[in-house]
C-alpha cells in the first residue's frame, strides 16, 4: 500500500480574536490621548490670544504716545478676533478707556468656549486676569 502524504501549508493571516484585540487597544489609546490633544489645542489657541492681546496693548500705547490719553483708541482698533484672520477663537475687545488706563478683553468663542481659562483681561500694567492662565 502506498501512503499519501498530504501537504499542510502554513496558514498566515490573523484571526479574529487577535483583530479584535488590536481593535480595543488602539481605542484604548485614543480614549486617552484624544482629550489631551485637545487640551493642547485650547492652550495653544489660549497663548495666541495672549500674543494678540499684548499687540493691542502695544497699539494702546502708541495711541497714548502720540494722543497722551487711552481714550478714543477703541474707535481705530486694529483688529477685533483672534486669530486676526480665518476662525474666531476669542473675541478681543478694549474696554475701560480712560486718560490713564484701558483693559483688553479676550472671550472665548466657539469650541475654545470649553476653555478652563474663560474670559481673559490685560490691563494697561501688563497684568493679566486670570492669574492662573498667563
Amino acid at each position: 500500500m502506498m501512503m499519501i502524504k498530504q501537504r499542510y501549508t502554513n496558514q498566515r493571516g490573523f484571526n479574529l480574536i487577535e483583530l479584535m484585540i488590536v481593535v480595543v487597544i488602539i481605542g484604548i489609546i485614543a480614549a486617552i490621548a484624544y482629550p489631551s490633544y485637545l487640551e493642547q489645542v485650547r492652550q495653544t489657541r489660549r497663548a495666541n490670544a495672549q500674543a494678540d492681546m499684548q499687540e493691542l496693548a502695544s497699539y494702546m500705547e502708541r495711541f497714548y504716545s502720540e494722543n497722551y490719553t487711552y481714550a478714543g483708541a477703541g474707535a481705530n482698533q486694529p483688529f477685533a478676533q483672534s486669530p486676526q484672520t480665518g476662525q474666531a477663537y476669542y473675541q478681543l475687545n478694549l474696554l475701560n478707556l480712560t486718560a490713564t488706563g484701558f483693559d483688553v478683553q479676550a472671550i472665548p468663542q466657539g469650541s475654545q468656549a470649553a476653555d478652563s481659562c474663560g474670559t481673559m483681561v490685560l490691563d494697561e500694567t501688563a497684568a493679566g486676569t486670570p492669574a492662573n492662565c498667563w
